[in-house]
């Protein structure tokens, strides 16, 4: 099974094992809440209580979210649907928003009106507590699986759970002074509580928002990416290194800097082996690596140098002119300037060298444009290989 593949199934087995364990927890959690807090008239209380309700709502987005994220790519989707779970974490922060606002309105109209305020039951205080051990708990089992899969929803919905422990801690505050006969602390309390979670989901929202629009890695993730790529061999630098997020994972784009000289497939053998090692590392899902025969900076625009055919053309029929096939081109277009490699076929022509020699080569030099012309003879002497003699020509 591919490495990749093996990472996805893993993902979304632990995702849905710990979403599942905070769902039941929290509608046992919910429902304790929302009961006592309605029996012991504790307004605080009702709004933790709203709060998990909230979390189970945000659990089944983030269920659902893992199983689109973790579909193969489409004709719709040719990088994956791994931002699902950057869509989900922008709709679970409006929603902690959303929830945040409405819970600070009811608490602010509980303070206006304190004289309607029932005195607060012990009971609440009880259930404070439980929910507070009980949230603190999950959060440490949350946190600890989403960060061995590195999942960055899973990362914050742990971090939900978090926040759920620090409001039931104040909410449990807010309940303690209440029964110490402050009462204004309980609504107090609940506002309080509307304002961490409203924070949360605001933080949710704007991380969201900077992954689609296509944020790219912290500067030491990158830096690592673009090591692995410097240290493949046949590699001389990197350039033009960007990043940028896809969910959880990242989409690479570079550009590496080769032996001028070498074939294409050389070239496009260290691009690939490039790429493959940047794949085999766990946190990119594609990239797209581009094969530079000298900087950017240096290389010559398009239009600046002849066309092949062009150049074919005048070599061959200079060459023939004089009874030469040609076997092979090798054009170089280089910030140096423009130059041509000739093959000759095997021949035992004794009279090669005396035929180049008639070639005007300072003629076909400028006819074509370039700095130099090298000729080179395959010998002929393995059917397997192409052994060649270099033929010294004025240049």
């Amino acid at each position: 099974m591919p490495l990749s593949t093996t990472r996805a199934s893993e993902k979304q087995d632990v995702a849905r094992r710990t979403t599942w364990t905070s769902i039941a927890l929290n509608s046992a959690l919910a429902t304790a809440q929302l009961v006592v807090g309605f029996v012991a008239h504790s307004q605080a209380l009702l709004a933790d209580g709203i709060h998990s309700l909230a979390d189970i709502v945000s659990d089944f987005i983030v269920l659902i979210a893992n199983r689109q994220a973790s579909a193969k790519p489409d004709l719709d989707h040719n990088y994956g649907h791994n931002r699902y779970e950057t869509v989900a974490s922008l709709f679970l922060g409006g929603l902690l928003i959303a929830v945040g606002v409405g819970m600070l309105w009811r608490g602010g109209t509980r303070i206006v009106n304190l004289q309607d305020i029932p005195p607060v039951k012990a009971g609440a205080l009880a259930v404070a507590i439980i929910v507070l051990i009980s949230k603190e708990a999950l959060f440490r089992f949350m946190l600890r699986a989403a960060e061995r899969i590195r999942s960055a929803l899973l990362i914050a919905n742990a971090w939900h759970a978090r926040s759920d422990a620090a409001s039931s801690l104040v909410v449990a505050l807010g309940i303690i002074g209440s029964l110490a006969g402050f009462r204004i602390l309980d609504p107090i309390a609940a506002m309080v509580v509307g304002f961490l979670i409203g924070k949360m989901g605001w933080t949710f929202a704007w991380d969201a928002l900077q992954d689609l629009s296509d944020r790219a890695l912290d500067q030491t993730t990158a830096d690592d990416l673009r090591a692995i790529l410097s240290t493949t061999p046949g590699v001389h630098e990197v350039h033009d290194f960007r990043t940028r997020k896809m969910g959880d994972l990242a989409i690479v784009d570079a550009h590496v800097l080769v032996d001028p000289q070498i074939s294409v497939s050389e070239g496009h053998y260290i691009a690939e082996s490039a790429r493959a090692n940047l794949l085999a590392d766990s946190r990119v899902i594609d990239a797209l690596i581009h094969v530079d025969p000298e900087s950017d900076a240096l290389n010559p625009q398009p239009g600046n140098f002849p066309q092949r055919s062009t150049v074919s053309d005048a070599v061959c029929a200079a060459f023939a002119q004089h009874g030469l096939p040609v076997a092979a081109l090798n054009l170089h277009y280089l910030g140096s300037g423009f130059s041509v490699d000739v093959m000759l076929p095997a021949s035992s022509a004794e009279d090669t060298a005396t035929r180049l020699n008639a070639i005007d080569f300072d003629a076909l030099r400028r006819q074509i444009g370039a700095r130099e012309i090298h000729v080179a003879q395959a010998l002929g002497l393995e059917p397997s290989t192409t052994p060649k003699r270099a033929i010294d020509l004025p240049r």
